[in-house]
C-alpha cells in the first residue's frame, strides 16, 4: 500500500473523509437521536470502523454515505441496548427506518441546524465558539484548549456547560423561522469571525498568528457559504476573511516579530486568495443588501489590491469605516476609522478623533495608535508615554516586542 506523507492511502482517504464528513456525520446522528454526546461517540465508531475495514474493501466511493450508515446503525444498537432509551429508540424508528440506509439528502440541512442550534443566542459566546470547533469540525477538547489557550478541564467543561444549556432550556434543533433567522445569522457569523481574529491576531502569547485556526475559520466560512448560498453577509465574511489571511506570510520576519502594513512585502501576498475575495465581495454587493462584513471586506480589499503603500486609498477607507460605524457602532470601528482618517487627512485630524473615544480602557492598541500619531507629529515626549501606556496593556508577545522598538525610537528622537 502507497505511503505518503507519513500516512497510508486509506489513513490518507480516512483523514480526509474526517475533514469533509464530521460534521455531517455528527449532525445527522444529532438529529436522528437528539443525543449530542452519543451522537459523537457513534462517528468516532465509524471512524474507526473505516480504518478498519477499508484497508480490505477499499475506500467506498460515497465515504459520507458509508459513515453516516456505520455511525447510525451503532446508534441504534446502543439505544436498542438501553432499556431508559426506548423511546428514543421508537422516534429514531420513525425518523430514519431500522432497515434502511441513511438519506444523505437532507444532510445539508442537518449541517445548518447545527450551526444555528451551537450558535443560539442563549449560549455565551465562549460556549458558542467550543461547541461548534467540537461538534461541526470535530477538533478535541484538547486541540480547542490549546487555540484558545485555556486549560483542557475548563474547556471541557465550557462544552459540557454548552450541552447542558441546550438540553436544559429546550434550545429546538432547527433553523430558525424567517423573523428569527437575521439575529441567528448574525450570532453564526459573529462566531466564525471571533475564531478568525483570534487565530490572525492573537490576543496573547509568543506566536502573533495561529495559521490552523485561521483556517478552521476560512473552511468553516465555506461551509456556511455553501449551506446559505443566497446570504450575502455569508459570502461577505468569507471574502474578508480570505482577504485578511492573504497577507498572513508577510505579518511576521525572520525573527517572527510583526510587520507592519506598510513594511511589509506585498510579493509574498497570496494573489490567489486576494483575488477569489475580491470576487466574492463583488458577488455580494450586486445583492444590493450591504451588511457589515461586505463592508470590512471592502476596506480589506482596498488594502489587498494596493501595488504599494502608497497606492492605498486612504480616503475611500475612511469613508467606508464611516459606512460601518453607522451599521455596527462601536469603539473599535472608531479606532480603525481615527488612522483610515490619519492617513487621509493627517495625524492631527486622526488624534483629535482617538482623543475623544471612549470605552477601551485596557485596550493596548488605543494607547498604540495614539503613540504613532504623535510620532508622526513630533511630539516624541508625548509619543514615547503612549508607548509605556500600551506596553502596560499588551500581552502577545510580538506586540510587546513591536512596542518596545517604537518607544525606543521615540526616546531616541525626543533626545
Amino acid at each position: 500500500m502507497a505511503v505518503a506523507g507519513g500516512l497510508t492511502d486509506i489513513e490518507g482517504a480516512v483523514a480526509a473523509a474526517y475533514r469533509e464528513e464530521w460534521g455531517r456525520v455528527v449532525a445527522t446522528l444529532i438529529r436522528m437521536t437528539g443525543d449530542w454526546d452519543l451522537a459523537e461517540e457513534c462517528a468516532q465508531e465509524a471512524f474507526a470502523r473505516a480504518l478498519e475495514r477499508w484497508p480490505d474493501e477499499g475506500a467506498p466511493r460515497r465515504p459520507g454515505a458509508w459513515l453516516t450508515t456505520v455511525a447510525r446503525n451503532h446508534a441504534l444498537n446502543r439505544l436498542r441496548r438501553g432499556a431508559a432509551e426506548r423511546e428514543k429508540l421508537r422516534e429514531a424508528s420513525v425518523l430514519t427506518g431500522p432497515d434502511e440506509p441513511a438519506d444523505t439528502g437532507g444532510i445539508p440541512d442537518d449541517r445548518l441546524r447545527l450551526v444555528f442550534t451551537c450558535c443560539h443566542p442563549a449560549l455565551p459566546m465562549q460556549g458558542r465558539v467550543a461547541l461548534t470547533l467540537r461538534t461541526l469540525l470535530g477538533l478535541t477538547t484538547a486541540e480547542i484548549a490549546r487555540a484558545f489557550l485555556v486549560a483542557e478541564p475548563a474547556m471541557a467543561q465550557r462544552i459540557v456547560r454548552a450541552k447542558r444549556k441546550i438540553r436544559q432550556a429546550g434550545i429546538p434543533y432547527r433553523v430558525p423561522p424567517p423573523h428569527l433567522l437575521p439575529e441567528r445569522t448574525a450570532s453564526v457569523l459573529g462566531v466564525v469571525y471571533l475564531l478568525f481574529n483570534e487565530g490572525y491576531a492573537a490576543t496573547a502569547g509568543e506566536d502573533p498568528v495561529r495559521a490552523d485556526l485561521c483556517a478552521e475559520a476560512i473552511r468553516l466560512a465555506r461551509v456556511l457559504a455553501g449551506l446559505m448560498p443566497d446570504e450575502p453577509e455569508v459570502r461577505g465574511l468569507l471574502a474578508l476573511l480570505l482577504l485578511q489571511d492573504s497577507r498572513r506570510a508577510a505579518r511576521q520576519d525572520a525573527a517572527g516579530d510583526l510587520v507592519p502594513l506598510d513594511e511589509q512585502d506585498r510579493a509574498r501576498w497570496d494573489g490567489a486568495q486576494i483575488a477569489d475575495g475580491v470576487r466574492l465581495l463583488d458577488e455580494a454587493l450586486r445583492r444590493g443588501e450591504p451588511g457589515p462584513y461586505q463592508v470590512q471586506a471592502a476596506i480589506a480589499a482596498c488594502h489587498a489590491t494596493a501595488a504599494t503603500a502608497a497606492d492605498t486609498d486612504w480616503p475611500q477607507i475612511a469613508a467606508l469605516y464611516g459606512r460601518l460605524e453607522a451599521m455596527n457602532p462601536g469603539p473599535v470601528v472608531r479606532l480603525n476609522r481615527a488612522v483610515a482618517v490619519a492617513m487621509a487627512d493627517g495625524p492631527q485630524a486622526g488624534l483629535a478623533l482617538v482623543d475623544a473615544i471612549d470605552g477601551l480602557d485596557g485596550y493596548h492598541l488605543l494607547p498604540a495608535t495614539r503613540a504613532d500619531l504623535l510620532r508622526r507629529l513630533g511630539r516624541f515626549a508625548e509619543a514615547a508615554q503612549a508607548y509605556r501606556d500600551a506596553l502596560a496593556l499588551a500581552r502577545a508577545e510580538p506586540d510587546r516586542r513591536l512596542l518596545t522598538r517604537r518607544l525606543a525610537e521615540a526616546d531616541r528622537a525626543a533626545g
